[in-house]
């Protein structure tokens, strides 16, 4: 998976990470307001789930503590991050601060 994950976050559009967990009631919050993103960005934003318990290496790499965390790549640098539910708008604001 890191093969891969770094090749997915080495982009030249930014890449939303969220890492979540099927458990977690707050991540199941922020996937209908992820796709609200994904509609209204389209192909200027990649979104990834990484879920935390099948991606142990990769979460405790980028120090995941706790989920949601949301991680914003751009060309393979994490150049924001943010833990816990937030809006779309908000969101929407962050992705298009580093297009």
């Amino acid at each position: 998976m890191k093969r891969s994950f770094n090749k997915i976050i080495d982009s030249e559009i930014p890449v939303l990470v969220d890492f979540h967990a099927d458990w977690c009631g707050p991540c199941k919050m922020l996937d209908p307001i992820l796709k609200q993103v994904k509609d209204e960005l389209g192909e200027t934003v990649k979104i990834v789930k990484i879920d935390v318990d099948k991606n142990q290496r990769i979460a405790a790499k980028f120090k995941v503590r706790g989920i949601p965390t949301i991680l914003l790549f751009k060309k393979r640098k994490q150049v924001w991050r943010q833990s816990g539910v937030l809006q779309k708008n908000d969101l929407v604001k962050v992705v298009k601060s580093f297009q």
